[in-house]
């Protein structure tokens, strides 16, 4: 990724130091992470509004409304997915590293692959 905004779903405060949280949409913040030309230019952050059951499209509506443009997860259920898709943000799969720092690098070094239909979960388990 070489110019965009992405997001992290982050444990605690988050921030390039934290970690991912297991279920993006009931992490405690995203870490935004604004890239310009292939280099990390600013780290900010987005608490999470609350996540009920069936809101899958919070998520979705917050991060759109704040321009993100790419989100890393270790795994998402098919609504979120498809109301991503439809905001045009980018949906990019790492379930290997719980650091944030590498995880961002990665993405923009091109690494990480975009999350693909048949990778979904059923939701609540990720």
């Amino acid at each position: 990724m070489e110019n965009g905004k992405i997001a992290i779903p982050s444990n605690g405060q988050g921030g390039l130091d934290g970690t991912r949280s297991g279920h993006f949409g009931h992490c405690d913040v995203f870490t935004l992470v604004d890239v310009e030309n292939g280099e990390i230019k600013k780290i900010s952050i987005l608490q999470n509004q609350e996540h009920v059951q069936g809101g899958c499209m919070v998520p979705v509506n917050l991060l759109s409304e704040n321009r993100v443009t790419g989100l890393v997860v270790g795994g998402i259920g098919m609504r979120p997915l498809m109301g991503f898709r439809q905001a045009g943000i980018n949906v990019y799969h790492d379930a290997e590293r719980e650091q944030i720092k590498p995880v961002v690098e990665d993405l923009i070094a091109g690494k990480l692959p975009e999350i693909t239909n048949d990778q979904v979960c059923g939701g609540g388990a990720q």
